[in-house]
Formats: C-alpha cells, sequence, structure tokens
C-alpha cells in the first residue's frame, strides 16, 4: 500500500507554511512608517490647495475683504491667509470644488510687528473680523531636519549593511559575494558512490576503462603499489570528441573508489576580478588536501590550461595565465599532493600548455574515442533499457545503421525514436521509429509541405541517382542505404551509406569518394543540359578532401611527401610560399576535375539504369539498395563493410539455430522427466 500521500499522525493540527523572516521586511517597514510620519505631521492638514503671494497682494486681499483668517508662523516668517467661500474664485479663478473647503495663501513676511499693526488698521476699517492668531510648528523643523539631513545617511547605511552581509555570505542561503569570491566552486561529494554511477554504467570504451581502473586499485588498496615502489599517476587526461563520455567515465572513477569526489569546470576558475582564479586553485587544493585521498575533476579544462603566448603583446600576463600558473604548481610544486588525484577532460587537447601535459602532473593521456560497432551496441544496450520496444527492434542492425555516433548521439536517437512513436499513437517503439529518428539526426527534419515544381523534382531526382550510380560502381565507395528526394533541413534530397569504419584511409578510397560526390553534378550536366546550385554542399567537401590529400596528406604528384599542417598558435602565416599555394591551387584543381570526367563517363556508360533510377525515385521518393541492385545488378566490388555485414548475418543465423537447438532439446528432456513420473 502507497502510504505517501497519508497525514503524519504524530502532529494533528493543520500544517501552515510559514513565510521565512527576512531583514529586508525591517527596512521595508520603518522607510514606510517615515513616509506615513512625513504625511501625518509635516505634510498638508487637508487637501485644500495653496498658493504662494507676495506681501503687497497680500494686503490688497485683506484691504478689498477677501480674508476669513490669518495665522503667523514665527520660526518660518510665514503666514497663511485663508480666503472666505465667496471669494475663492475672484483669488484663485477656480471653483470651491477644485480649490477645497478652505483654500489659502501662503505669504512670506519680514516681521510680525508689521503684520499686527496692519491687521489691526483692517480691523479698525471693518474689512477684516476674522481670527488672527499663530503658530509655531518646531516639531515640524525637527522632522524634516530628520527627514532631509539624517534619514539618507541612515538609508544609505542600511543598503550598505545588506549588500555587505550579501557579499560576505550571510545573507539567505549563504555561499558566494566578494569576501569569498576567491573560494572554490566546486561540487564535493563526500563518497564518490554517492553519484550512483559506476563502470557498469559506462557502455563501451573498454580500453579507457583498463587504463583507468589501475587508478582505483590505487585508491582501494594503496599498498599493492607502493610496497612494489610505485607511484600512482597523479593526474589523467581524459581526450575525445564531444559526447563520448568523458565525465562519464571520471563519475565512474569516484563511484568505483567510492572516495571524495570535487568537481568542477574549468571556466569556474575564471573570474573578472584579478588573482580570483589563482585563489581559487589553491583553495580548491587545500579543499582537497584535507580529504585525501581523494579525486579532482575538472571538466573542460582547455578554458584555463591553453597554451600560453610567446608574445606579450597577445597578452602575456592576463587572467588566465596566472591561474594557469597556479594550476602548475599546484599539481607538481614544492608542496605535496599525497593522495590528491587530477582528472581532466578535454576535447581540444592540441591547444593545452605543454608544461600541463608533461609526466609528474597528467602522467597520462586516456583517448575516449568514438565507440565501433560493438561499442555501440553496448551503448544502444544501456540507452534501451527504459525505452518499450517491439520485436523488429534488432540493436545489431541499429549499431551498423549509426556508424560516427557517438555515445550523446546515440542517447538521441533513442529519445527521438520513443518521440516519434509516442506522436504516432504508438504503444512500443519499432523498427522504423529508429531509422526516422537517425534519419532525423543526420538529414533535419522531413519537409512534407515544401512545394516543388516537376522540373525541380526531376532534377533533384536525377541528381540523387547521379550520386547513387558512382557509388555503386566505385570500388572504394561507401555501400548504399537509401535515397531519398524528400527534403530534410537545408537539404532538397540525401543519399545515405553505410561508411565503412577504416582506419586508415588510402589515395584511391578518397579519390572514389570525391568521385562519388562529384556524380550529382555530372548527371545534371550529362542529362539536363544545364548545372544548379545543388551541388554546392558536394562541391565544398570535395574541395576540403583534395586540399587535405594535398596539403597535409602529401598524395601529390607535384608534392610528394610533404605535410603543411601547422598547429602553432597565434601564426598568422602560411606555413608555405605563395608559389607552393599557387601549385596547391592547380593540383586541386586538376584533380578534381579528373574524377569529374570520370564521373561523366560511368554515367554515360550507365546512363539507361541511371534513367530508371532517377524514374523511380520520382514516383516513390524513396528508394533502397535492393531497388539499385534490381536495376544494377550485383555490385561488382564487395566493399570490408559487406563482408562484415554478411558475416555478421551468418553468424547471427548460426546463433540463432544454436539456441533454438538448445530450447528444443530443453523441451524434450523436460516431456521425458514429465512421462516417466508419470508411468511411476
Amino acid at each position: 500500500m502507497d502510504n505517501k500521500n497519508l497525514p503524519n499522525k504524530g502532529n494533528n493540527g493543520p500544517k501552515m507554511n510559514m513565510p521565512r523572516f527576512n531583514m529586508n521586511w525591517i527596512y521595508g517597514i520603518a522607510l514606510l512608517a517615515l513616509i506615513l510620519l512625513y504625511f501625518s505631521s509635516g505634510g498638508p492638514q487637508n487637501s485644500s490647495i495653496a498658493s504662494k503671494a507676495t506681501y503687497s497682494n497680500f494686503k490688497t486681499m485683506v484691504e478689498k475683504g477677501y480674508a476669513s483668517k490669518i495665522v503667523v508662523n514665527k520660526s518660518q516668517n510665514t503666514l497663511k491667509m485663508y480666503v472666505k467661500p465667496e471669494h475663492i474664485r475672484d483669488v484663485f479663478h477656480k471653483s470651491a470644488q477644485q480649490t477645497g473647503n478652505d483654500p489659502y495663501m501662503e505669504v512670506e513676511i519680514g516681521s510680525t510687528d508689521q503684520v499686527e499693526t496692519f491687521v489691526e488698521q483692517a480691523r479698525e476699517a471693518k474689512t477684516f473680523t476674522g481670527d488672527y492668531s499663530y503658530e509655531n510648528h518646531r516639531d515640524s523643523e525637527i522632522f524634516n531636519m530628520l527627514l532631509y539631513n539624517v534619514l539618507p545617511f541612515v538609508f544609505i547605511i542600511g543598503i550598505w549593511i545588506l549588500i555587505m552581509r550579501r557579499m560576505g555570505g550571510g545573507g539567505i542561503g549563504g555561499g558566494g559575494g566578494v569576501f569569498s569570491v576567491g573560494k572554490s566552486k566546486a561540487k564535493m561529494y563526500e563518497k564518490g558512490g554517492d553519484l550512483g554511477i559506476t563502470f557498469k554504467d559506462v557502455a563501451g570504451q573498454a580500453g579507457a576503462k583498463q587504463e583507468i581502473q589501475e587508478i582505483v586499485d590505487f585508491l582501494k588498496n594503496p599498498q599493492k603499489y607502493t610496497e612494489l615502489g610505485g607511484k600512482i599517476p597523479k593526474g589523467a587526461l581524459l581526450v575525445g570528441p564531444p559526447g563520448t563520455g568523458k565525465t562519464l567515465l571520471a563519475k565512474a572513477v569516484a563511484g568505483e573508489a567510492g572516495v571524495p569526489f570535487f568537481s568542477m569546470s574549468g571556466s569556474d576558475f575564471v573570474e573578472m576580478f584579478v588573482g580570483v582564479g589563482a585563489s581559487r586553485v589553491r583553495d580548491l587544493f587545500a579543499q582537497a588536501k584535507a580529504k585525501s585521498p581523494c579525486i579532482i575533476f575538472i571538466d573542460e579544462i582547455d578554458a584555463v590550461g591553453r597554451a600560453r603566448s610567446k608574445n606579450p603583446a597577445m597578452g602575456g600576463n592576463d587572467e588566465r595565465e596566472n591561474t594557469l600558473n597556479a594550476l602548475l604548481t599546484e599539481m607538481d610544486g614544492f608542496g605535496t599532493n599525497s593522495g590528491v588525484i587530477i582528472l581532466a577532460a578535454t576535447n581540444r587537447a592540441d591547444m593545452l600548455d605543454s608544461a600541463l601535459l608533461r609526466a609528474g602532473r597528467f602522467d597520462r593521456q586516456i583517448h575516449v574515442d568514438l565507440p565501433d560497432l560493438n561499442e555501440r551496441k553496448e551503448v544502444f544496450h544501456v540507452h534501451l533499457k527504459p525505452i518499450k520496444i517491439d520485436d523488429t527492434v534488432d540493436i545489431d542492425f541499429l549499431a551498423r545503421q549509426t556508424p560516427g555516433f557517438s555515445g550523446a548521439d546515440i542517447a538521441n536517437v533513442c529519445n527521438e525514436a520513443a518521440l516519434i512513436a509516442a506522436r504516432h499513437n504508438s504503444e512500443k517503439v519499432g523498427k522504423q521509429d529508429f531509422l526516422d529518428a537517425v534519419d532525423r539526426i543526420i538529414g533535419g527534419l522531413e519537409k512534407k509541405t515544401k512545394v516543388m515544381t516537376q522540373a525541380e523534382k526531376r532534377s533533384i531526382a536525377i541528381h540523387e541517382a547521379g550520386h547513387a550510380t558512382i557509388s555503386w560502381f566505385t570500388e572504394f565507395a561507401n555501400p548504399l542505404v537509401k535515397v531519398s528526394i524528400v527534403p530534410r533541413g537545408q537539404a532538397l534530397g540525401a543519399a545515405w551509406y553505410l561508411p565503412e569504419e577504416r582506419v586508415l584511409q588510402t589515395k584511391e578510397a578518397m579519390l572514389d569518394e570525391m568521385c562519388s560526390l562529384l556524380g550529382g553534378r555530372a548527371a545534371e550536366e550529362l542529362f539536363i543540359g544545364s548545372i544548379s546550385t545543388g551541388a554546392m554542399n558536394d562541391l565544398e567537401r570535395t574541395t576540403k578532401q583534395a586540399y587535405g590529400m594535398i596539403a597535409f596528406a602529401g598524395m601529390s604528384e607535384k608534392l610528394p611527401n610533404i605535410c603543411y599542417y601547422n598547429n602553432a598558435e597565434y601564426q598568422f602565416q602560411k606555413p608555405y610560399s605563395e608559389t607552393t599555394a599557387k601549385i596547391m591551387d592547380d593540383e586541386v584543381l586538376r584533380i578534381i576535375n579528373e574524377q569529374y570526367e570520370r564521373a561523366k563517363k560511368i554515367l554515360t556508360e550507365h546512363k539507361e539504369g541511371h534513367a530508371q533510377l532517377a524514374q523511380l525515385l520520382i514516383d516513390r521518393e524513396v528508394i533502397f539498395a535492393e531497388d539499385v541492385e534490381r536495376i544494377f545488378g550485383k555490385r561488382p566490388w564487395i566493399s570490408r563493410a559487406e563482408e562484415l555485414l554478411e558475416a555478421q548475418m551468418r553468424a547471427d543465423a548460426e546463433r540463432m539455430a544454436e539456441e533454438r537447438a538448445k530450447e528444443l532439446e530443453a523441451q524434450a528432456n523436460q516431456d521425458n522427466s514429465s512421462d516417466s513420473s508419470d508411468e511411476q
């Protein structure tokens, strides 16, 4: 029984959410009281209007009989002449409703004796018959003095105290502020196991886990290594592309070791104040030494560990470099950091300072690469656990359909597939949902509402059929999976391939890939008679690959065996002359033109099959490798990827047959045992 919503028996009274006390309430109440006091004592006594007048105008109005009473303020040398209701319009040129019940004129006077003499004369002349009195607002003067002279200082001091409390960490929530700005922002987990992550949660990455396992073993059993005179590596740098699980691997290390774990980002050291980064580094290591043995994990360390410039004009003494110097000193300075292991992660290891990478600081660089086929299967197994899948989902097939995907990409595929299935009101996620998710991530959202003319549709079909034809008849091109002319993202059409995961790329394979990329433009020129902008992405990839072959891989006839790659930061000139640049341009143009003519030659030889393929695309919009094989016949070359695919399929079939045989044998044994028991 779920008793989560049952009332608390130990407290019969209603539970009231009382607001928290806050010092701001006191400041607000005091300010409100002062404002009310001002309007109640120092402000106007009623809603009637007042107007200024000179002393001569005052005498004139009294002589005309407009005054109902006169009140003199000796301390301020002013008087108030209240006007009779019947003369309000003559004095203020307004009605009694607009001026109020008791309007008055305020007049500055020289001396009260002069006013008294004038009032006596007016009484004798019968022009003034009202009251004549005095008032002395000494209390009002004291309040005004406090209001205008003391209150601003009180208000400023109160604001200053409030700010200092906040900056000193004394405010609600504590922590942070100017007085604690030099403190480390690292999140500390008292036990790494509190993260709830172990090596079981990290799919694949067997090599990285094997390298980092020694750190875990040392933290669990340090005597095993110290008795032989060995020392644990002080630091390990996790290097790899984004999304491969570097941060997850670091958390798994802490979870396996069960030691305190400090986690922060490289950008947390950087602050606008000078010296803050270095102070945070020292504070972080001071906390770590107090908790040793422990692990410090710095994510995205390239934010603070970037290579220092040799040119002072480029900012050779900025805050980031001071922080880096403090980090270098703490990692391997005169002090000892026994029991403190530093893990760091970055995908820009080429930008890090060489002093940070030397032995004694980061003794190891652990490469966390993109998962291969078997590792992608393991990643799919992890991310498919919370997803309801049907019998059509084949994890081996999904792993083959996602070459080059990182662990984060595979997690995104699983999530997108679940969203697509929910959008279709399906009870379970099927194979087609995963294929649609892969297409969504690679090509973008399918634009079914995009309107195209028949001429544009035919042009796109001829273009994509050109890619498919060239890839079918070139030896090292990637095996075709499907071709589509349905617009996705910025692309009007696309061809999906199953890339072979090669460790080394040969010149022939790169030329075949360039020829396949140029097949779309060549098909437009041959079978339409004009070219379009649809090949911009193909031309960009072809040009980059050609320059890479010549400038970096040394695959040029005129510039053989030379690499012009230069990784120097702040380098503003090319590592080759203008003459060499001209040779590179000529070689790139020659290679691209050769592959373009080769593509046109292949398309001319198979123009009938290309026409059938293009027409099939126009009719069905999406075709698969089986359709291409039906038109052109079996592919002349079987790539290594296809061989592995067929071998994997045979192995799967044999494995399923063995499992089925074992099930039948077990069922037969069970039937025999039940028959023997019946006979007995």
